[in-house]
Protein backbone atom coordinates (compact mmCIF):
# COMPACT_ATOMS: atom_id res chain seq x y z
CA UNK A 1 0.00 0.00 0.00
CA UNK A 2 1.58 3.24 -0.75
CA UNK A 3 0.16 6.99 0.03
CA UNK A 4 -0.35 9.31 -2.74
CA UNK A 5 -1.45 12.98 -2.65
CA UNK A 6 -3.84 14.73 -6.22
CA UNK A 7 -3.66 18.07 -6.33
CA UNK A 8 -6.80 19.71 -7.09
CA UNK A 9 -8.19 23.41 -7.60
CA UNK A 10 -9.51 25.17 -4.99
CA UNK A 11 -12.47 24.35 -3.50
CA UNK A 12 -12.65 21.10 -5.56
CA UNK A 13 -11.62 18.80 -3.23
CA UNK A 14 -14.53 17.49 -2.01
CA UNK A 15 -15.71 16.46 -5.55
CA UNK A 16 -12.34 15.49 -6.54
CA UNK A 17 -12.08 13.00 -2.86
CA UNK A 18 -15.51 11.39 -4.41
CA UNK A 19 -13.71 10.57 -7.54
CA UNK A 20 -10.75 8.76 -6.30
CA UNK A 21 -13.07 6.73 -3.90
CA UNK A 22 -14.86 6.00 -7.12
CA UNK A 23 -11.78 4.55 -8.22
CA UNK A 24 -10.79 2.87 -5.56
CA UNK A 25 -8.52 4.78 -3.22
CA UNK A 26 -8.15 4.38 0.24
CA UNK A 27 -7.64 6.36 3.27
CA UNK A 28 -9.30 9.55 0.73
CA UNK A 29 -8.78 12.44 3.07
CA UNK A 30 -9.16 15.92 1.45
CA UNK A 31 -7.16 18.98 1.97
CA UNK A 32 -6.30 22.43 0.86
CA UNK A 33 -6.13 22.13 -2.81
CA UNK A 34 -5.07 18.68 -2.83
CA UNK A 35 -6.69 15.22 -1.36
CA UNK A 36 -4.49 12.43 0.16
CA UNK A 37 -5.03 8.97 -0.77
CA UNK A 38 -3.96 5.12 -0.78
CA UNK A 39 -3.59 2.35 -2.99
CA UNK A 40 -1.24 0.38 -5.27
CA UNK A 41 0.67 0.82 -8.07
CA UNK A 42 -2.37 -0.17 -10.22
CA UNK A 43 -4.26 2.49 -8.83
CA UNK A 44 -2.19 5.33 -9.16
CA UNK A 45 -1.86 4.56 -13.07
CA UNK A 46 -5.59 3.96 -13.09
CA UNK A 47 -6.29 7.45 -11.53
CA UNK A 48 -4.06 9.17 -13.80
CA UNK A 49 -5.92 7.63 -17.16
CA UNK A 50 -9.22 7.99 -15.52
CA UNK A 51 -9.64 10.99 -13.52
CA UNK A 52 -11.52 13.92 -14.46
CA UNK A 53 -11.02 16.76 -11.85
CA UNK A 54 -7.66 16.39 -10.62
CA UNK A 55 -4.15 17.76 -12.06
CA UNK A 56 -1.51 16.00 -10.63
CA UNK A 57 -0.68 12.71 -8.75
CA UNK A 58 2.23 13.19 -6.28
CA UNK A 59 4.17 10.28 -4.87
CA UNK A 60 5.33 11.17 -1.27
CA UNK A 61 8.93 9.48 -0.70
CA UNK A 62 10.29 11.98 2.55
CA UNK A 63 9.27 14.79 4.85
CA UNK A 64 11.55 16.34 6.89
CA UNK A 65 12.27 19.46 9.04
CA UNK A 66 13.31 22.00 7.12
CA UNK A 67 13.90 25.77 8.38
CA UNK A 68 16.53 27.09 5.88
CA UNK A 69 18.57 26.38 2.27
CA UNK A 70 21.45 24.65 4.37
CA UNK A 71 19.21 22.15 6.23
CA UNK A 72 17.33 21.48 3.06
CA UNK A 73 20.60 20.48 1.06
CA UNK A 74 21.59 18.16 4.02
CA UNK A 75 18.17 16.52 4.08
CA UNK A 76 17.79 16.11 0.09
CA UNK A 77 21.51 14.52 0.63
CA UNK A 78 20.30 11.77 2.63
CA UNK A 79 17.99 10.41 0.02
CA UNK A 80 19.73 7.54 -2.25
CA UNK A 81 18.46 9.49 -5.72
CA UNK A 82 20.46 6.40 -7.44
CA UNK A 83 16.85 4.29 -6.24
CA UNK A 84 14.79 6.63 -8.92
CA UNK A 85 17.19 8.66 -11.13
CA UNK A 86 20.29 8.17 -13.25
CA UNK A 87 23.13 10.50 -14.27
CA UNK A 88 21.65 9.87 -17.96
CA UNK A 89 18.04 10.21 -16.89
CA UNK A 90 16.93 13.82 -17.23
CA UNK A 91 15.10 16.01 -14.01
CA UNK A 92 13.12 18.96 -13.00
CA UNK A 93 12.26 19.98 -9.58
CA UNK A 94 8.79 22.12 -9.00
CA UNK A 95 8.29 24.20 -5.49
CA UNK A 96 5.36 25.67 -3.69
CA UNK A 97 4.83 27.12 -0.93
CA UNK A 98 7.88 28.33 1.58
CA UNK A 99 8.77 29.88 5.09
CA UNK A 100 10.75 32.53 6.40
CA UNK A 101 13.71 31.62 5.14
CA UNK A 102 13.02 29.99 2.34
CA UNK A 103 10.84 32.36 0.74
CA UNK A 104 11.66 32.03 -3.07
CA UNK A 105 10.46 29.09 -4.77
CA UNK A 106 13.29 29.17 -7.41
CA UNK A 107 15.92 29.63 -4.95
CA UNK A 108 14.25 26.62 -3.45
CA UNK A 109 13.76 23.98 -6.44
CA UNK A 110 17.61 24.97 -6.94
CA UNK A 111 18.78 24.14 -4.01
CA UNK A 112 17.13 20.68 -4.04
CA UNK A 113 18.47 19.99 -8.01
CA UNK A 114 22.18 21.04 -6.79
CA UNK A 115 21.59 18.17 -3.55
CA UNK A 116 20.82 15.83 -6.23
CA UNK A 117 23.06 16.57 -9.32
CA UNK A 118 26.48 16.68 -6.47
CA UNK A 119 25.50 13.13 -4.99
CA UNK A 120 25.27 11.86 -8.39
CA UNK A 121 28.45 13.57 -9.29
CA UNK A 122 30.20 12.31 -6.43
CA UNK A 123 29.28 8.73 -6.89
CA UNK A 124 29.43 8.51 -10.40
CA UNK A 125 31.82 11.07 -11.74
CA UNK A 126 28.70 12.17 -14.19
CA UNK A 127 25.26 14.09 -13.28
CA UNK A 128 21.72 14.37 -14.66
CA UNK A 129 20.90 17.26 -16.97
CA UNK A 130 17.72 19.25 -16.43
CA UNK A 131 15.24 19.50 -18.61
CA UNK A 132 12.05 21.46 -17.80
CA UNK A 133 10.07 20.54 -20.16
CA UNK A 134 9.80 16.94 -20.45
CA UNK A 135 12.18 15.35 -18.02
CA UNK A 136 12.32 11.56 -16.81
CA UNK A 137 11.53 12.48 -13.27
CA UNK A 138 10.26 15.14 -12.26
CA UNK A 139 10.40 16.24 -8.55
CA UNK A 140 8.13 18.34 -6.56
CA UNK A 141 9.03 20.25 -3.20
CA UNK A 142 6.41 21.67 -0.96
CA UNK A 143 7.48 23.84 1.87
CA UNK A 144 4.92 24.69 5.16
CA UNK A 145 6.36 26.50 7.79
CA UNK A 146 9.30 24.04 9.11
CA UNK A 147 8.00 20.87 6.96
CA UNK A 148 9.07 19.96 3.65
CA UNK A 149 7.83 16.91 1.50
CA UNK A 150 8.86 15.92 -1.66
CA UNK A 151 7.19 13.59 -3.70
CA UNK A 152 7.53 12.43 -7.57
CA UNK A 153 4.91 13.71 -10.06
CA UNK A 154 3.83 10.46 -11.47
CA UNK A 155 1.52 12.44 -14.14
CA UNK A 156 4.12 14.60 -15.65
CA UNK A 157 2.11 18.00 -17.38
CA UNK A 158 -1.37 18.71 -15.69
CA UNK A 159 -3.95 16.32 -15.94
CA UNK A 160 -6.44 19.22 -17.18
CA UNK A 161 -4.42 18.91 -20.39
CA UNK A 162 -6.64 15.94 -21.90
CA UNK A 163 -5.11 16.58 -25.46
CA UNK A 164 -7.93 16.69 -27.20
CA UNK A 165 -8.40 20.63 -27.51
CA UNK A 166 -6.12 22.70 -29.71
CA UNK A 167 -8.62 25.04 -30.60
CA UNK A 168 -9.37 27.30 -27.70
CA UNK A 169 -12.00 30.37 -27.11
CA UNK A 170 -10.59 33.62 -25.27
CA UNK A 171 -11.88 32.34 -22.04
CA UNK A 172 -12.03 28.61 -22.06
CA UNK A 173 -12.93 26.44 -18.21
CA UNK A 174 -10.07 24.09 -17.83
CA UNK A 175 -11.54 20.65 -18.39
CA UNK A 176 -11.23 19.94 -14.90
CA UNK A 177 -12.94 22.56 -13.69
CA UNK A 178 -15.87 21.34 -16.48
CA UNK A 179 -16.16 18.34 -15.05
CA UNK A 180 -16.13 19.28 -11.97
CA UNK A 181 -19.74 21.70 -12.60
CA UNK A 182 -20.73 18.40 -14.44
CA UNK A 183 -20.73 16.59 -10.87
CA UNK A 184 -21.63 19.64 -9.07
CA UNK A 185 -24.73 19.99 -11.86
CA UNK A 186 -25.36 16.19 -10.84
CA UNK A 187 -25.62 15.65 -14.93
CA UNK A 188 -25.82 11.79 -15.45
CA UNK A 189 -25.66 10.75 -19.29
CA UNK A 190 -29.50 9.98 -19.09
CA UNK A 191 -30.58 13.56 -19.31
CA UNK A 192 -30.39 15.80 -21.84
CA UNK A 193 -27.60 18.47 -22.35
CA UNK A 194 -27.19 21.53 -23.55
CA UNK A 195 -24.68 24.42 -23.40
CA UNK A 196 -25.79 27.46 -25.19
CA UNK A 197 -22.61 29.38 -25.11
CA UNK A 198 -20.06 26.35 -25.41
CA UNK A 199 -17.33 28.26 -26.93
CA UNK A 200 -14.56 25.97 -27.84
CA UNK A 201 -17.04 23.06 -26.13
CA UNK A 202 -15.45 22.25 -23.51
CA UNK A 203 -18.74 21.69 -20.98
CA UNK A 204 -20.17 19.23 -24.19
CA UNK A 205 -17.09 17.79 -24.72
CA UNK A 206 -16.63 16.34 -20.63
CA UNK A 207 -20.05 15.70 -20.77
CA UNK A 208 -19.53 13.67 -23.74
CA UNK A 209 -16.48 11.65 -22.71
CA UNK A 210 -18.66 11.05 -19.52
CA UNK A 211 -21.59 9.92 -21.23
CA UNK A 212 -19.59 7.42 -22.88
CA UNK A 213 -17.45 6.19 -20.26
CA UNK A 214 -14.20 7.57 -22.00
CA UNK A 215 -10.97 7.80 -19.59
CA UNK A 216 -9.49 11.58 -20.20
CA UNK A 217 -6.09 9.76 -19.85
CA UNK A 218 -6.30 7.88 -23.50
CA UNK A 219 -5.65 11.18 -25.48
CA UNK A 220 -2.11 11.87 -23.36
CA UNK A 221 0.75 9.83 -24.61
CA UNK A 222 3.13 10.19 -21.81
CA UNK A 223 2.93 10.22 -17.88
CA UNK A 224 5.91 10.46 -15.55
CA UNK A 225 5.12 7.33 -14.26
CA UNK A 226 6.43 6.04 -17.53
CA UNK A 227 9.92 7.11 -17.45
CA UNK A 228 10.54 5.69 -13.49
CA UNK A 229 12.64 2.79 -12.30
CA UNK A 230 9.43 0.72 -11.69
CA UNK A 231 7.58 1.04 -14.50
CA UNK A 232 5.43 -1.69 -15.39
CA UNK A 233 4.40 -1.91 -19.08
CA UNK A 234 2.62 -4.68 -19.51
CA UNK A 235 0.15 -3.91 -15.75
CA UNK A 236 0.07 -0.04 -18.02
CA UNK A 237 -1.46 -1.83 -21.12
CA UNK A 238 -3.85 -3.82 -19.15
CA UNK A 239 -5.91 -1.18 -17.82
CA UNK A 240 -5.42 0.90 -21.23
CA UNK A 241 -7.21 -1.93 -22.73
CA UNK A 242 -9.84 -2.46 -19.97
CA UNK A 243 -10.67 1.37 -20.44
CA UNK A 244 -10.83 1.13 -24.15
CA UNK A 245 -13.22 -2.01 -23.86
CA UNK A 246 -15.39 -0.22 -21.37
CA UNK A 247 -16.44 2.81 -24.07
CA UNK A 248 -20.14 3.28 -24.91
CA UNK A 249 -20.82 2.98 -28.03
CA UNK A 250 -23.99 5.51 -27.77
CA UNK A 251 -25.87 8.10 -25.74
CA UNK A 252 -28.36 7.56 -24.03
CA UNK A 253 -29.28 11.17 -24.28
CA UNK A 254 -28.57 13.69 -26.57
CA UNK A 255 -25.62 16.39 -25.71
CA UNK A 256 -26.02 20.02 -27.22
CA UNK A 257 -23.46 23.25 -27.79
CA UNK A 258 -24.70 26.68 -29.59
CA UNK A 259 -22.63 29.62 -29.88
CA UNK A 260 -23.05 32.71 -31.82
CA UNK A 261 -20.26 32.99 -32.93
CA UNK A 262 -18.91 30.82 -35.97
CA UNK A 263 -15.48 30.91 -35.62
CA UNK A 264 -14.93 29.81 -32.18
CA UNK A 265 -17.98 26.81 -33.04
CA UNK A 266 -15.11 25.73 -35.74
CA UNK A 267 -12.87 25.42 -32.90
CA UNK A 268 -15.68 23.35 -31.18
CA UNK A 269 -15.98 20.72 -33.79
CA UNK A 270 -12.21 20.70 -34.24
CA UNK A 271 -11.79 19.56 -30.76
CA UNK A 272 -14.94 16.95 -30.92
CA UNK A 273 -12.95 15.55 -33.87
CA UNK A 274 -9.59 15.35 -31.98
CA UNK A 275 -11.44 13.06 -28.78
CA UNK A 276 -14.05 11.29 -31.53
CA UNK A 277 -17.30 12.95 -30.46
CA UNK A 278 -18.06 14.44 -33.62
CA UNK A 279 -20.93 12.03 -34.52
CA UNK A 280 -22.04 12.16 -30.88
CA UNK A 281 -22.44 16.49 -30.19
CA UNK A 282 -24.78 18.32 -31.81
CA UNK A 283 -23.09 22.00 -32.20
CA UNK A 284 -25.46 24.63 -33.49
CA UNK A 285 -24.61 28.41 -34.44
CA UNK A 286 -27.70 30.13 -32.52
CA UNK A 287 -28.14 33.28 -30.73
CA UNK A 288 -29.51 33.40 -27.50
CA UNK A 289 -32.59 35.12 -28.58
CA UNK A 290 -33.19 32.10 -30.78
CA UNK A 291 -32.31 29.73 -28.79
CA UNK A 292 -35.21 27.12 -28.35
CA UNK A 293 -34.88 23.66 -25.60
CA UNK A 294 -33.94 20.58 -28.27
CA UNK A 295 -35.66 18.10 -25.70
CA UNK A 296 -38.85 18.26 -23.13
CA UNK A 297 -36.53 18.75 -19.84
CA UNK A 298 -32.60 17.95 -19.73
CA UNK A 299 -29.85 19.85 -18.10
CA UNK A 300 -28.06 23.36 -19.17
CA UNK A 301 -24.98 24.76 -17.99
CA UNK A 302 -23.55 27.91 -19.33
CA UNK A 303 -20.42 29.89 -18.36
CA UNK A 304 -21.45 33.39 -19.72
CA UNK A 305 -18.88 36.17 -19.52
CA UNK A 306 -18.92 37.84 -16.76
CA UNK A 307 -16.92 41.43 -16.82
CA UNK A 308 -13.73 40.27 -15.65
CA UNK A 309 -12.30 39.42 -18.78
CA UNK A 310 -14.95 39.24 -21.28
CA UNK A 311 -16.72 42.17 -21.79
CA UNK A 312 -17.79 45.25 -19.86
CA UNK A 313 -19.94 44.52 -17.01
CA UNK A 314 -22.72 46.95 -17.46
CA UNK A 315 -23.04 46.00 -20.66
CA UNK A 316 -23.72 42.28 -20.26
CA UNK A 317 -26.59 43.24 -17.62
CA UNK A 318 -28.66 43.24 -20.40
CA UNK A 319 -27.40 39.99 -21.70
CA UNK A 320 -27.75 38.12 -18.36
CA UNK A 321 -31.30 39.53 -18.17
CA UNK A 322 -32.06 37.61 -21.88
CA UNK A 323 -30.89 34.52 -20.39
CA UNK A 324 -33.42 34.55 -18.00
CA UNK A 325 -36.13 35.29 -19.98
CA UNK A 326 -35.04 32.54 -22.19
CA UNK A 327 -34.69 30.19 -19.55
CA UNK A 328 -38.25 31.27 -17.82
CA UNK A 329 -40.19 30.95 -21.09
CA UNK A 330 -38.56 28.40 -23.44
CA UNK A 331 -36.82 25.97 -20.95
CA UNK A 332 -39.92 24.92 -18.32
CA UNK A 333 -39.07 21.57 -17.02
CA UNK A 334 -34.87 21.95 -17.07
CA UNK A 335 -32.32 22.27 -14.47
CA UNK A 336 -30.41 25.35 -15.59
CA UNK A 337 -27.20 26.26 -14.09
CA UNK A 338 -24.91 29.46 -14.82
CA UNK A 339 -21.31 29.79 -13.48
CA UNK A 340 -20.87 33.48 -12.72
CA UNK A 341 -17.99 35.30 -10.67
CA UNK A 342 -20.29 38.64 -10.23
CA UNK A 343 -22.98 38.54 -8.10
CA UNK A 344 -24.79 42.21 -9.61
CA UNK A 345 -24.78 40.42 -13.38
CA UNK A 346 -26.41 37.60 -11.45
CA UNK A 347 -28.94 39.21 -10.29
CA UNK A 348 -30.58 40.38 -13.67
CA UNK A 349 -31.13 36.87 -14.40
CA UNK A 350 -33.94 37.19 -12.83
CA UNK A 351 -34.93 33.98 -11.48
CA UNK A 352 -34.59 32.47 -7.79
CA UNK A 353 -31.81 30.23 -7.21
CA UNK A 354 -32.76 26.96 -5.71
CA UNK A 355 -28.86 26.34 -4.95
CA UNK A 356 -25.48 28.59 -4.71
CA UNK A 357 -22.99 26.54 -5.35
CA UNK A 358 -19.35 28.31 -4.57
CA UNK A 359 -16.47 27.28 -6.65
CA UNK A 360 -13.37 29.00 -7.92
CA UNK A 361 -12.60 29.55 -11.68
CA UNK A 362 -8.76 30.15 -11.51
CA UNK A 363 -8.15 32.33 -8.67
CA UNK A 364 -11.38 34.37 -9.28
CA UNK A 365 -14.01 33.43 -6.86
CA UNK A 366 -17.15 32.15 -8.58
CA UNK A 367 -20.90 30.57 -7.91
CA UNK A 368 -22.61 28.01 -9.76
CA UNK A 369 -26.10 28.77 -9.54
CA UNK A 370 -28.71 26.44 -9.80
CA UNK A 371 -32.22 27.06 -11.23
CA UNK A 372 -35.58 24.91 -11.51
CA UNK A 373 -37.71 26.20 -14.36
CA UNK A 374 -41.04 24.95 -13.74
Amino acid sequence: MNHYFATVARGLEPIAAQELERLGALEVRPDFTGVHFAGDKALLYKVNLWARTIFRVLVPIREFRCLHGDMLYREVQKISWDDYLHPDNTLAVNCTGGNQLLNHTHFTALQVKNAIVDQQRSNFGKRSNVDPHNPDLEIDVHIHEDRCILSLNSSGSSLHRRGYRPAMGKAPLKETLAAAILDMAEYTPNLPFLDPLCGSGTLPLEAGLKALNIAPGLFRENFGFMSWRDYDDSLWQELLEEAKNSQLDELKAPIYGSDRDGDILKQARSNAAECGLTKYIKFAQTELYFLEAPADSGILICNPPYGERLGDAQELGNFYKLLGDVFKQRFKGWTAYILTGNKELAKRVGLKTSRRLPVYNGSLACTLLKYELY
